[in-house]
């Protein structure tokens, strides 16, 4: 059993907190006993996206300081939709696309947080399960008499859109007085006295304290930790594709590695800090390595690594650099099948007959390496191209060379150009 230790110094250290009540009280409490913590998750979509990570990695960051963690997956405030964060209302998502995303959604927590029983075991909860059971008129009564509307429109979110032009709809104005109703809710039953989130949500943190503090007469902590933001002033998580998300089947495990890869290096201290499980020494450590040869990004490859493997289990994080390595230049010839699989996920791939590697200039227009049999017998002749990590040219028969795992090619033109070849028969 892990005994409870102070998790606000080392959020501190991290960089980690924005605002927070009390720290002395919060500190105080933290070192006597576990701590139910909870951070919400709305499923507006059927994955969650790197922006959420910080959420799950700081909740079980906290679990391994002795921690109880809930994760509140919002069945009932994903009907709804935050106005934290948004300059236009949020479309409203109907109920069977709402339990589809939650389930999606809940089986993606449990890769990262423990949900063995113990002292410290986390908890999956669903706000629809008790949300549900409110009439309005209950609602009201027992929640909205509470809450004043002076606290509600002192939100910068709910300011700025009352500002706007598009206005604020009343369906998202009440959003504030659900997620403080969790909160209560959370506290009574499952005995969890702290709420987490990014900094946009204090308002809704504190609202949910004050409404532990009326209904049930004890205190509650809150802490957001600074919203994600690179360098250069863009937001974490987002790409000129979108967002990166953490369902492969959205964003393979490459492409997650290969965006923590090519993070900043005036970035890479503060990601390490912030969402390495890595003890600060070590990090302190690494950012030291880091700056001495900046060009080998060991930063960069050692969290990409970790929160590869966090998010999409080993093998994938192993397959993921390998085929990084493959893509960049590395012999193909010891790759993994798993590897294999991950470049069929990256690059273009053809099926073809082992008789048809026989003619390498038709190989290469077929596989769009070449426009033309003119250019094929020119990149030949000129030993641009190589198959399976050797170098070919005019007089080589591609059927003689050893298939990868008796079934893959894979040519590659000049430095960047790579195609795979599936050899069936």
């Amino acid at each position: 059993m892990v005994a409870a230790q102070d998790f606000v110094k080392e959020f501190g250290a991290r960089g980690l907190i924005h605002d927070s009540t009390d720290r002395a009280a919060l500190t105080a409490r933290a070192t006597q006993s576990s701590l139910g913590v909870y951070v919400g998750f709305d499923p507006t979509a059927d994955s969650l996206h790197i922006g959420h990570l910080l959420g799950q990695i700081t909740l079980r960051r906290l679990q391994l300081l002795g921690h109880r963690p809930f994760t509140l997956a919002g069945g009932a405030t994903g009907m709804v939709g935050d106005p934290s964060g948004r300059s236009e209302e949020r479309n409203l998502l109907d109920a069977e696309t709402l339990h589809h995303n939650v389930q999606s959604i809940k089986r993606q927590l449990e890769r990262i947080l423990d949900f063995e029983k113990g002292p410290t075991q986390a908890t999956l909860v669903d706000n629809a399960d008790w949300t549900r059971k409110f009439s309005m008129l209950d609602f009201l009564r027992e929640v909205g008499k509470h809450i004043t509307v002076n606290q509600m429109l002192a939100k910068d979110s709910v300011k700025s859109r009352i500002a706007d032009a598009n206005g604020l709809s009343y369906t998202e104005f009440s959003y504030m007085l659900l997620q403080a109703n969790d909160f209560r809710h959370l506290a009574e039953h499952h005995d969890c006295e702290m709420q987490m989130g990014g900094s946009d949500q204090w308002g809704n943190i504190t609202a949910g304290i004050d409404l532990i503090r009326k209904k049930l007469g004890r205190s509650a902590f809150g802490l957001t930790w600074p919203l994600v933001t690179r360098a250069d002033g863009t937001k974490f998580g987002k790409t000129a594709d979108g967002a990166i998300w953490l369902d492969a089947r959205r964003t393979s495990p490459y492409q997650f590695r290969q965006y923590f890869v090519q993070i900043a290096d005036a970035d890479i201290e503060k990601m390490l800090l912030q969402f390495s499980l890595h003890p600060i020494e070590v990090i302190k450590e690494i950012v030291a390595e880091q700056k001495r040869s900046p060009e080998a990004r060991i930063g960069q490859r050692s969290l990409a690594r970790e929160l590869t493997a966090l998010v999409h289990g080993q093998e994938a994080a192993e397959a993921a650099e390998e085929a990084a390595a493959v893509l960049f230049g590395a012999n193909p010839m010891s790759a993994t099948p798993a590897t294999l699989h991950l470049i069929a996920s990256e690059v273009a791939v053809t099926q073809m007959g082992v008789a048809a590697l026989g003619d390498a200039v038709a190989v290469l227009v077929e596989t769009k390496l070449a426009s033309s049999n003119s250019e094929a017998r020119r990149l030949l002749t000129q030993r641009s191209v190589r198959a399976n990590g050797e170098q070919v040219d005019d007089h080589t028969n591609l059927s003689k060379i050893a298939l990868l795992h008796n079934r893959w090619m894979l040519l590659r033109k000049g430095k960047t150009s790579y195609h795979l070849v599936d050899v069936k028969g």
